[in-house]
């Protein structure tokens, strides 16, 4: 059918449009706007603030050394300019430069001048620069302001933006050309779905939306985590084992903690867009994800629409995922979210259900093993219960190829990083112990907070929320009231979903007796591995969704009201975005004279900072032991001329007059580290004090090189080669299935004999 030419007036309005938000989008930018501080806005241990805001230092505070700083920022490898107003009566102070707790730079301050400016320019990213004002201790010091400037820009979020809009417009333009075309365009009841989607996602994400971060409990590692991925991506790493900066540039292990989904963080970083708003993008994508994956699933075992939207908005704005993301800053278990309901839904399909689904199952189960090894370990515990329940009818259907093929493809397509995790887990001499630190019980959670909401103000708060508890009511009267008796296959496993959802949700509380099974060796050893019985609060969620969105529509006794009770969950739900508290200031900025702003602040992650935490070092590599130059075993014997570190990638020179001393390099000795001499030959790496590299000096009187570089590692490599023809496999044969037109067998093709249409 043909379809009105649009017109050039409409072009041309259209065009303006694209060309004035675009030219407001750059207008708002501050990513090259300078980082400026008043002298009372420094963090300073001594001094008084004038009237101007100005820090003064008077002599008589009879002390010298750092007495004020900036905060710590995550800075972009480029050319900087540091400008300082001040007065002096008396040389002998300097402004330094530091990155991870080291100098790298010092300038004097002259008493002659009232403003110096300095050049420094930084060859790679740095995780914790920091600008230090050092006094002399002679004379009256008074810093006014001091500034930051970049030569080009500190980030490249407005540009960010500008990219996505004109991409989003620009596949709309085609979508549009395409369905003017005669091409089949999208149904209009689908794209309303979609749209639901995005609104639902975006909604979720409004309280990021903020010029700051939410400074949750885990945040500060997962931003090192972002950070540190994207230097390995530029170290050549591909997987990233090794985080090549991380820990004071000693190199921290990557590949104990799943990151496939943080490397869309990571390529937004090395396209120079901040630390925060790749975050941001993160939490965005994982709520978007979570809207999908409950709309796919749910979709699959009912066609109600009701139905399907209410599992969209209840587990994308259920409060166990808020908590998760505002509150404990848990990237990992958030991304592992995204997949629990293809991961129930995906059973259903291969024990009773459309058995040609099972690829939910592999999707589901990757999608967790890649975010998070602890919700995994949930995953497979809750398959293994649910085959054991369900063995008969599998055994007697012959349902467990489905399960083989699940199984084996889900260990082929994430071979490239089972290898190497259990390659350092087990054979490796790193820290685990200190993963244990909870007593299990004492994190237990009040059965009346249950009812409630959220609340970010209290760090420890848990709740399934008003609108779950409602699934968990449908599920009281539709499975066990109105179906007391010959339930179909389908309400059998609904049933199994509410039961063991209320078990998961008595688990997390003191009522369970956790204390005195603490007791035992095993449940010990279990529940110190768990950290927190809340963590139970996760799964139990899911499995009341389900049965309360499907249930929904099915029961004969809630029918006359399903528009009320849909409403009403509904409702209930959203009071999770309006419980999310905002900062006491709605401004984005202090002061109208303040180019600090929260949002420099946020974006660079000075208010956070970066964390590597104890876990996954080698044994003995504690902070206090960690050193930035090369260790030498005898000072008169051994002359160490340089020593460079770019990535994985290092290089000494050194000079030892006798034999049997060594020298040790600030590097984390890890498996999978080379190290060749000047001739190319292999040269012994030993494992030296703090963890560090050791290695044996040749005391022939001669200079000698050392080059040290990580991997590549034989198994590694097959791991990786396996999975990415496993995938270009499962890629081919979906296009030949496309290409060819093929469809499952009819048995299969037709959906199971419970799906309902709702009108």
């Amino acid at each position: 059918m043909g379809t009105k030419a649009i017109s050039i007036k409409h072009r041309i309005a259209y065009v303006i449009f694209l060309c004035t938000v675009t030219a407001l989008l750059l207008l708002g930018n501050e990513g090259s706007q300078p980082l400026e501080y008043s002298g009372s806005q420094l963090q300073h241990s001594v001094g008084l603030t004038d009237s101007e805001d100005g820090l003064v230092i008077r002599e008589s505070v009879a002390r010298q050394g750092s007495i004020a700083n900036t905060l710590q920022y995550v800075m972009n490898r480029g050319t900087y300019t540091a400008t300082m107003a001040y007065s002096a009566q008396s040389d002998g102070s300097t402004l330094e430069l530091w990155e991870q707790g080291s100098k790298i730079a010092a300038w004097p301050i002259s008493a002659e001048q009232k403003v110096m400016s300095v050049d420094f320019t930084l060859s790679r990213d740095a995780k914790q620069l920091q600008l230090k004002i050092n006094y002399g201790g002679e004379g009256d010091l008074t810093i006014r302001t001091l500034t930051l400037t970049p030569q080009g820009m500190f980030y490249s979020d407005t540009y960010f933006f500008v990219a996505v809009f004109l991409l989003l417009n620009g596949l709309g333009c085609l979508y549009i050309r395409y369905v003017r075309k005669g091409g089949k365009g999208i149904p209009q009841e689908r794209l309303i779905d979609y749209a639901v989607l995005l609104g639902v996602a975006l909604l979720a994400t409004t309280p990021m939306m903020q010029t700051y971060l939410y400074n949750g409990d885990d945040l500060c590692y997962h931003l090192a985590r972002l950070e540190g991925l994207k230097d390995g991506i530029l170290d050549g790493q591909i997987p990233v084992n090794i985080l090549p900066d991380g820990l004071k540039n000693h190199g921290y292990l990557n590949a104990m903690y799943p990151y496939l989904f943080l490397y869309i963080g990571a390529f937004l970083r090395i396209c120079r867009v901040s630390l925060a708003l790749s975050y941001k993008v993160l939490v965005f994508l994982a709520n978007l994800g979570a809207a999908v994956s409950a709309y796919v699933a749910v979709k699959s075992m009912i066609r109600s629409r009701r139905s399907v939207m209410l599992a969209v908005v209840l587990y994308t704005l259920m409060p166990y995922r808020f908590t998760n993301i505002f509150s404990r800053g848990d990237l990992g278990e958030t991304l592992a979210l995204i997949f629990w309901p293809l991961v129930i839904a995906g059973l259903y399909h291969v024990v009773m259900g459309n058995r040609g689904k099972w690829y939910y199952l592999v999707i589901g189960f990757s999608g967790a093993l890649q975010s998070h090894i602890l919700s995994v370990v949930f995953v497979s515990v809750f398959c293994v219960i649910t085959v054991l329940i369900y063995g008969g009818r599998i055994i007697r259907e012959k349902r467990y190829r489905e399960i083989g093929k699940a199984a084996g493809l889900s260990v082929l397509l994430n071979l490239w990083y089972l290898v190497p995790f259990m390659t350092y887990y087990f054979g490796e001499d790193i820290c685990k112990d200190s993963l244990r630190w909870s007593g299990y019980f004492e994190q237990s959670i009040n059965l009346s907070n249950m009812t409630q909401s959220l609340s970010l103000y209290n760090k420890q708060y848990f709740s399934l929320g008003l609108a779950l508890l409602g699934c968990f009511g449908i599920g009281v009267v539709y499975l066990l009231l109105e179906k007391r008796g010959g339930r179909t296959d389908s309400e059998g496993y609904l049933l199994y979903l509410w039961v063991l959802g209320c078990i998961l949700t008595f688990m997390t509380t003191g009522y369970f007796p956790s204390k005195a099974l603490l007791a035992n060796s095993l449940f010990e050893n279990i529940g110190t591995m768990l950290q927190f019985p809340w963590r139970f609060l996760g799964p139990a969620s899911v499995c009341f969704l389900f049965v309360g969105a499907i249930g929904l529509t099915r029961s004969e006794i809630i029918k006359p009201y399903r528009n009320i009770v849909f409403a009403l969950l509904v409702g209930l739900n959203l009071l999770v975005i309006v419980s999310v508290p905002t900062d006491n200031s709605h401004m984005s900025y202090d002061n109208s004279s303040a180019a600090a702003s929260k949002g420099h602040e946020s974006k660079l992650a000075a208010n956070i900072g970066l964390f590597y935490p104890h876990e996954w070092r080698l044994d003995g590599a504690a902070e206090e032991r960690l050193t930035s130059s090369v260790v030498n075993s005898d000072m008169n014997t051994i002359t160490v001329y340089d020593y460079q570190k770019e990535g994985t990638k290092a290089v000494v020179s050194y000079r030892a007059t006798e034999d049997g001393g060594y020298i040790e390099l600030p590097m984390q000795s890890y498996f999978g580290y080379r190290a060749y001499d000047e001739n190319g030959e292999r040269i012994a790496i030993e494992r030296g004090d703090a963890a560090r590299m050791r290695f044996a000096v040749i005391g022939d009187g001669e200079e000698h090189r050392i080059y040290v570089q990580y991997g590549p590692v034989a198994g590694f490599v097959i791991a990786n080669v396996i999975s990415g023809l496993t995938i270009i496999g499962c890629g081919w044969y979906l296009y030949h299935r496309r290409q060819t037109g093929k469809s499952a067998p009819s048995r299969f093709s037709q959906p199971p004999d419970h799906l309902e249409t709702l009108s």
